[in-house]
């Protein structure tokens, strides 16, 4: 990977990263991320050798992918390689450009530089230089102007090793008139040992293109280790849908932020969140607003069991002279166990006049008085809470769109619930 732009960039991080301490998180005075139990000197990346087809990939990646055909393209990376990429021909012949990041700096240079990191710095901290120094494989999307595809693309970052540290770069364009759906999985099987991901994600809409994005992170009862940025910018007239689904980790600290940065831009954001065990969870997203004339909703639901810690913490930023946004905040998170920890931090900073934001947080638990009167028509408790709780998520799960991933998310909500079912009926008995 020879360009030039890659190296300087890699270099530069890695003085950051050598310089920077490993990082301790605090925020409001009352809450901690801390990495005192990740032993970052024993991960290593791994390598892998490429397959030939979907069938010879791991389980946790087949289980949660549907058939070829409904994609229009596929990158999966284990570890630090590359295992599998394809594109749809169709879409190929459109122009589309979909690829390992590493393949399209080398066969689409001048592309690729344009946007490269125009939204992220490995100034931000230890491990955004990390990523930015050290990432391999790594996926790259391009959707030319005009181009509309009906089916997604699919990034796969997979772990199934304890012992590995993964370094993780998306980058995706979507052309003027555009529109396409892109999905990007983190996935782990259950392992006994620890492991690291440390992902950026930039996704860039040009004027009058559309897209729908989804992240589904599920890295299993490993300890596995997520400290990720995921930022998206929206332009002119562009609308981005963007649905975050968090539903396993031992520690996640994630930064993710969307930008409507020119006029007439506009992006829906919604996000779901399930803890269990000692998992904990750190988010904070940013709706920010570069220029007037732009709109924003956001909405985030959680739900908690076992001792698990979730924070999430929501900022509306409105900046001078963007005058006529309209946008909102909301974010919920319930309590299904007594051990469980949850904060809902919406905060606004407005910077200019003639502007509606308003935001909205709360936690709470299962309110008792619709349980009361789900168990006086005949439905068991159990079932009551069961059902109160998959509601609960839904509003967030009908908004992907996408009936597959809509699947997997109720059928792993569910699973949680069976796992935690005593804890929880227990728990809400009590209130």
């Amino acid at each position: 990977m020879p360009a030039d732009f890659v190296e300087e960039r890699r270099r530069a991080a890695l003085e950051v990263y050598e310089r920077e301490p490993v990082p301790t998180w605090r925020r409001s005075g009352f809450w901690t991320t801390h990495l005192r139990g990740l032993s970052l000197d024993d991960l290593e990346a791994r390598r892998y050798d490429a397959v030939g087809s979907l069938e010879e990939l791991p389980d946790v990646v087949t289980d949660a992918l549907p058939d070829a055909g409904e994609l229009s393209g596929l990158i999966v990376q284990r570890g630090a390689s590359t295992v599998h990429s394809w594109l749809d021909e169709a879409a190929a012949d459109q122009g589309v450009v979909f690829t390992s990041l590493e393949r399209a700096v080398e066969e689409h240079a001048e592309l690729v530089e344009r946007w490269y990191m125009r939204r992220l710095s490995f100034e931000e901290g230890k491990f955004p230089a990390a990523t930015a120094a050290f990432w391999t494989g790594g996926a790259f999307a391009h959707v030319p102007r005009g181009v509309r595809l009906k089916r997604p693309l699919q990034v796969v970052y997979l772990i199934d090793e304890p012992g590995t540290a993964q370094y993780a770069h998306t980058l995706g364009v979507v052309g003027e008139l555009a529109d396409c759906s892109i999905r990007e999985y983190c996935l782990a099987p259950d392992f006994d040992g620890q492991a690291l991901h440390a992902g950026a994600f930039e996704l860039y809409l040009e004027p009058g293109s559309r897209a729908r994005l989804a992240h589904l992170q599920d890295w299993g009862a490993g300890e596995v280790y997520d400290i990720s940025t995921k930022r998206v910018e929206v332009a002119r007239d562009a609308h981005c849908s963007w649905v975050p689904i968090h539903l396993g980790g031992r520690l996640t600290k994630q930064r993710l932020d969307i930008v409507t940065a020119e006029r007439g831009s506009d992006m829906r954001h919604t996000g779901l969140y399930f803890t269990e065990g000692s998992e904990h969870l750190d988010l904070f997203t940013t709706d920010l607003h570069e220029q007037g004339d732009t709109t924003g909703d956001t909405v985030w639901k959680g739900a908690l069991t076992g001792e698990s810690r979730a924070s999430y913490e929501g900022l509306i930023q409105i900046e001078r002279g963007a005058q006529n946004t309209h946008t909102y905040l909301q974010t919920h998170s319930m309590l299904l166990s007594p051990g469980a920890k949850g904060d809902a931090i919406p905060s606004l900073i407005v910077e200019t006049d003639n502007v509606s934001a308003s935001h909205g947080g709360t936690v709470g638990e299962i309110d008792e008085e619709q349980v009361f009167y789900m168990t006086t028509r005949g439905i068991s408790r159990r079932d009551a809470v069961r059902t109160l709780v998959e509601g609960y998520f839904e509003e967030v799960v009908r908004r992907l769109g996408d009936e597959a991933l809509e699947a997997i998310v109720r059928e792993r909500i569910a699973a949680k619930l069976t796992a935690a079912e005593e804890q929880v009926v227990a728990f809400t008995a009590e209130r």
